[in-house]
C-alpha cells in the first residue's frame, strides 16, 4: 500500500478512460508532458492546503467556480478575464456578507476532460465515440474528430498554461486591487439588477478601505493582490500521470493545484482514486445519493490515512431532492470517528434536468434552494459547510432558467453555448453570492 507511483492506476479497474487506437503515439505524448515544466507549483499547492484546513474550521469560505468543461476555443484574453472578474466580484461580496476571507479556486487552466454516461452518441442513425471534451477529442460530430487523440494532451497543457500566465500576470498587476473593485464590472451588468447591487456593496467597501487607512496612517496591507488557484477532474489519468512529479517532500500533480474525483469515477479500487491516494495536493471526491456511509469511510481512510488537515474534502451533490435524506447520515457518520473534512457543497449537478425538447438545464431556485438545505443540514450536526463549488461562466449565456432574469425555458436557445452540462451566467452567478451572502446570517 505504501508503494506509490503515478503509474499505479494502470494495474487497477479504470472507467472513462477513452480508448486510443495508436498505443505508440499515445506514450509518444506522454513522454512529451512528462518533459515539459510544471503548471503550478508545489508551495502554492501547500498554501491552498492550509486556506482548506481553515475553511473545514469555519475560518475561511472557499469560492470554487467555472466552467463545466472548458473549451480550446475560449482560451482568449476576453473570457480569461471576465472568468476571473466575476469570481472577484462574487468573493467581495461574500467577504462583506461572511465576514471572513474567501479564496477562489477557478474550474480553469485544466478543466478539458468530462466523464460522460454513454460511451457512444447517436445522431441520426449513425453511432460515434460520445464527446469526452476537448483534451481527448472533438465535440462536433464526425467520424474524424471523434477519435481520441492524444495530440490533444499537449494541446490542452499548452492552453492551460497560457490561461495560468494571463491569470498570474493579470493578478501581479493589481488587477484584483480591492481598491479599484469598480474595474471588474463586466459591460453587460452595468445596469443589471444585481450588478448595480454589486457597485453599491463595493462602494461600501471603497469607504470602508479608505476610512482604515486613514485611521492606520497607511495603506491597507494585502490588498492590491489576491491568491488564485486551480482546479479540475482528474479524469484522464494518462495526462494527470504524466504531469505528477517527485520532491524531496513527495509526489505532486503539478497539473493543477486542487484535482478532484468525480461520482463515476470514485469506486474504492479504481484506478483514479489509487492514484489520488498518492499525491500530496489537497483532493476532493464528489458524493452523490449513491454514497453509502461505509464507502465514504473506506475512501477516506484510503486517501486521508493520517487525517491531515485540508488534505480531503467532500463537494455533496445530491439535489435538491435528495440531500434531506442522505446528507445528515454521512456528516453523522464520519462525526462518529472523529473526522473533520472540509465540506462543500455542489448544488448544481443533482438539480440537472431536460426539458421537452431535450435541451439540458438546471433551475436557479433548486440551486439555491439545494444550498439553503446544505446550510440547516451542517448547522443543526454541528458541522460546517466551508465552501460552494458552481459551474459558471462570465458570458451572458441562457443556459440556466430563472434568477433575477426570469430566464425561461423558452430562452435557452438564446444563447445556449455549453458543449456539455449548463452554466449560472454572469448575473446569476452573482444573484448566487447575494444568496449565500443573506442566507449564512441565518445559519
Amino acid at each position: 500500500m505504501n508503494l506509490w507511483h503515478p503509474n499505479n492506476w494502470k494495474n487497477h479497474h479504470t472507467l472513462q478512460q477513452p480508448v486510443y487506437p495508436d498505443e505508440n503515439a499515445l506514450q509518444d505524448a506522454c513522454n512529451e508532458l512528462s518533459k515539459l515544466p510544471p503548471l503550478v507549483t508545489p508551495t502554492e499547492i501547500e498554501n491552498l492546503k492550509k486556506y482548506l484546513a481553515e475553511a473545514s474550521l469555519g475560518k475561511r469560505f472557499i469560492l470554487q467556480g467555472g466552467d463545466c468543461s472548458e473549451s480550446f476555443a475560449d482560451c482568449c484574453a476576453e473570457k480569461i478575464t471576465n472568468k476571473l472578474k466575476v469570481l472577484l466580484q462574487m468573493s467581495l461580496i461574500l467577504v462583506q456578507g461572511l465576514g471572513m476571507p474567501i479564496s477562489r479556486i477557478g474550474r480553469i487552466a485544466g478543466q478539458y476532460a468530462k466523464p460522460r454516461s454513454e460511451d457512444l452518441e447517436t445522431l441520426n442513425g449513425v453511432s460515434l465515440p460520445s464527446y469526452r471534451g476537448d483534451l481527448i477529442n472533438d465535440a462536433f460530430f464526425s467520424e474524424v474528430g471523434r477519435v481520441p487523440n492524444p495530440q490533444r494532451m499537449l494541446q490542452g497543457y499548452g492552453l492551460s498554461s497560457l490561461t495560468l500566465n494571463y491569470i498570474r500576470a493579470l493578478v501581479e498587476s493589481g488587477f484584483a486591487d480591492l481598491h479599484n473593485p469598480d474595474q471588474w464590472q463586466l459591460p453587460f451588468l452595468t445596469h443589471a439588477k444585481n450588478g448595480v447591487r454589486y457597485h453599491q456593496q463595493a462602494s461600501q467597501l471603497l469607504k470602508s478601505i479608505k476610512l482604515l487607512e486613514i485611521l492606520s496612517g497607511g495603506p491597507a496591507q494585502n490588498l492590491e493582490k489576491v491568491e488564485f488557484f486551480t482546479s479540475h477532474e482528474a479524469l484522464l489519468l494518462h495526462y494527470e500521470a504524466a504531469l505528477t512529479r517527485k520532491t524531496t517532500n513527495g509526489w505532486y500533480n503539478l497539473s493543477t493545484h486542487f484535482p478532484w474525483i468525480g461520482m463515476r469515477t470514485g469506486q474504492i479500487e479504481s484506478g483514479h482514486v489509487e492514484y489520488i491516494r498518492g499525491i500530496k495536493n489537497p483532493v476532493a471526491i464528489k458524493v452523490g445519493p449513491n454514497m453509502q456511509a461505509n464507502q465514504l469511510l473506506k475512501l477516506i481512510d484510503i486517501i486521508d490515512p493520517h487525517r491531515e488537515p485540508g488534505k480531503l474534502t467532500l463537494i455533496h451533490r445530491f439535489g435538491i431532492s435528495n440531500i434531506s435524506d442522505n446528507l445528515p447520515i454521512l456528516i453523522k457518520t464520519v462525526q462518529q470517528f472523529g473526522y473533520k473534512p472540509l465540506w462543500i457543497c455542489d448544488p448544481m449537478h443533482g438539480n440537472t434536468h431536460a426539458t421537452d425538447t431535450g435541451i439540458k438545464t438546471r433551475e436557479f431556485k433548486d440551486i439555491s434552494q439545494e444550498l439553503e438545505l446544505a446550510l440547516k443540514i451542517h448547522q443543526d450536526n454541528q458541522s460546517i459547510l466551508g465552501g460552494v463549488h458552481l459551474e459558471l461562466t462570465g458570458e451572458y449565456v441562457t443556459e440556466c432558467v430563472g434568477g433575477a432574469l426570469e430566464l425561461k425555458e423558452t430562452d435557452l436557445n438564446t444563447n445556449y453555448r455549453s458543449t456539455v452540462d449548463p452554466r449560472l451566467n454572469a448575473e446569476q452567478a452573482l444573484e448566487m453570492a447575494f444568496v449565500i451572502a443573506e442566507m449564512a446570517k441565518f445559519y
